[in-house]
């Protein structure tokens, strides 16, 4: 049976987040670099993105460019920007047919010039779809973003704009990079490592945290929907008893 034929209609994740990891050791296992392994990952990208809208999700961010990864090596991180721009330009026949809005949030402008350029035109143009928003974390870090949050709240407070009592989650909520999102339902990382690398951090307080052994760019949509049908196996209680979110028979 397919795969996609066991995923309930009723229980779709509104919001799923992937941290795309194990190009590089996929490059390694075939004795090329890393950037040969980043190439190779648009494929997974593409399907990711096609499964997501084809089962109902809302949204999906993409952990595509940290704020650490500045620190990997100048060639590396140059072929990073380059493959972001080209493949922005080559996938948009792909996004306008899925009906996928573009969405970014992080530090954006630190990116280089074209990129930001390219970023902007494809945000513009996939404005109007309304099937799937597709949000790539580029120069993100979730600390940076609670800093920042926090930096920006406060100087509402200093201003009178707003007083500390009116602070609560929705106020924090409304500060995010990712204000306009529903909180991440379910978080899936590639390639075997377990943790979430200062990614969405308070997004994804309720998360279902899926880990699978798939390097990113073996990723395909069969690999999605065992993460989709494994989010559905699960029992999500919010802090409460088992027996407070099942019904009464």
């Amino acid at each position: 049976m397919e795969k996609k034929l066991l995923i309930r209609s009723e229980n779709i994740p509104k919001h799923v987040a992937v941290i795309m990891d194990g190009n590089g050791r996929w490059a390694k296992d075939k004795g090329m670099n890393r950037i040969f392994g980043h190439k190779n990952a648009i494929t997974a990208v593409r399907e990711t993105i096609e499964a997501a809208a084809e089962i109902g999700t809302e949204a999906i961010t993409l952990y595509a460019f940290s704020t650490e990864n500045w620190k990997r090596p100048k060639l590396e991180v140059n072929a990073l920007m380059g493959l972001l721009i080209n493949s922005l330009n080559k996938e948009l026949s792909t996004l306008q047919n899925n009906e996928v809005r573009l969405n970014t949030i992080g530090d954006i402008n630190t990116l280089p010039n074209n990129a930001q350029k390219t970023l902007k035109e494809v945000v513009s143009k996939t404005k109007n779809n309304k099937k799937i928003v597709l949000t790539l974390a580029l120069s993100y870090g979730a600390r940076e973003e609670i800093v920042n949050t926090i930096k920006n709240i406060s100087k509402k407070v200093v201003n009178k704009e707003l007083s500390i009592e009116e602070i609560d989650e929705k106020i924090i909520n409304n500060h995010l990079y990712t204000f306009n999102l529903p909180d991440v339902d379910l978080m899936i990382r590639t390639s075997g490592e377990q943790r979430v690398s200062n990614f969405l951090l308070w997004q994804m307080a309720y998360a279902e945290l899926y880990f699978t052994n798939i390097l990113w760019p073996d990723f395909r949509k069969e690999h999605f929907y065992d993460a989709i049908i494994e989010y559905q196996n699960r029992e999500r209680r919010f802090g409460k008893t088992s027996e407070q979110i099942k019904p009464a028979e």
